[in-house]
């Protein structure tokens, strides 16, 4: 097996700020494995909080791994080895989503099929991220109308305070009554409990379906508090990065999202939905900084989940990267063998 290493800088189309700050676009590293027939394709978007900072650390992760004896026959096996000898989630990815593709190609299926999935059907929602209620108001036409999508996520979490996610979210609402779109929010950490509980209640007579990470990573003790009379659904992100971290909050959300850069990659999201599953949760799938390879691979799996946030590589300029069409507003995987992702360039 061959293993190679690329790394591209991605230009995101509007930048995207949260509740911990402001990204305009980003260095992500490829990886390809060739078995000399046929080439898996995987990709790693770098973050401190994945334990990989920038490309070139996660590189390093990887090419530590690889000095490892890895039966790249079977992903669960070098994604526990990946696990044990501390190789960061987000880099280790990377490299579980190449064996995937590489899997599915050899048995000439297309991996959601492979994995014993069915295509999704829900809808993927597209990010408006923190912004001024003015710039919400020039934003929101571009990103939906333009895109053709009816789901939106609203960052919220202001650093500025709750007055200003309600202003924001206001503007949003204005939108909705000549545009109609389903609502969700993200608060990305950034309230204290009782502004997680006004603002929930808030938003609950203002036509949001749930709330994403009402509280910051760190204080998942006081989520007890804020589930009991909850009026929305409570689902956790950053809270929940494995499956073993699901047992220990199910009492207390409705829901989990799973990222494959958070959990290392595809089988890290088999077993998050598996465990999830048997907690009687809610499921959902999101992403980061990524292209069309990452977000193809997220396809193949969330014809399982009941949320879908598969819209990074729809704020790129360019993508440089294709395979993640979005028909009638799904994120849909494609009928090929593999994922499907692959650089624009490669024939």
């Amino acid at each position: 097996m061959q293993v190679d290493f690329t790394i591209k800088y991605l230009k995101k189309r509007f930048p995207l700020r949260i509740s911990r700050g402001v990204r305009d676009g980003q260095y992500n590293l490829y990886v390809s494995v060739n078995d000399g027939e046929h080439i898996g394709w995987g990709e790693t978007s770098p973050g401190t909080s994945e334990g990989a900072g920038t490309a070139e650390e996660a590189q390093e992760h990887l090419e530590r791994l690889l000095r490892e004896n890895l039966d790249f026959n079977s992903p669960h096996d070098v994604y526990d080895r990946g696990l044990e000898t501390g190789i960061a989630p987000c880099a280790l990815a990377a490299l579980d989503i190449a064996l995937w593709d590489l899997k599915a190609k050899k048995a000439g299926m297309p991996l959601y099929q492979l994995l014993g999935f069915s295509k999704p059907t829900h809808a993927t929602s597209v990010t408006l991220g923190i912004m001024s209620p003015d710039e919400a108001k020039e934003r929101l036409p571009i990103i939906l109308e333009q895109d053709g999508l009816r789901t939106l996520k609203v960052k919220l979490g202001n650093p500025e305070g709750i007055e200003a996610d309600k202003a924001m979210y206001a503007e949003v609402l204005r939108y909705h009554q000549s545009y109609p779109i389903s609502i969700r929010v993200d608060a990305n950490g950034g309230w204290n409990l009782n502004d997680a509980k006004h603002m929930m209640q808030w938003l609950s007579e203002r036509n949001c379906e749930y709330v994403e990470q009402p509280l910051k990573e760190g204080d998942e003790a006081l989520l007890t508090e804020l589930f009991e009379n909850r009026p929305l659904p409570i689902f956790v992100d950053e809270s929940c990065r494995f499956a073993t971290d699901i047992p220990k909050w199910a009492h207390s959300v409705d829901g989990v999202n799973m990222k494959l850069m958070k959990c290392g990659g595809i089988t890290g999201a088999l077993r998050i939905i598996a465990t999830a599953n048997a907690f009687g949760l809610k499921t959902m799938i999101g992403c980061m900084g990524e292209s069309s390879i990452s977000i193809a691979a997220g396809a193949a799996v969330s014809g399982a989940l009941d949320h879908i946030d598969l819209d990074s590589h729809l704020n790129l300029n360019p993508d440089p990267c294709e395979g993640a069409p979005i028909i009638n507003e799904i994120t849909m995987p494609l009928d090929i063998p593999g994922h499907g992702g692959k650089f624009k360039s490669e024939a």
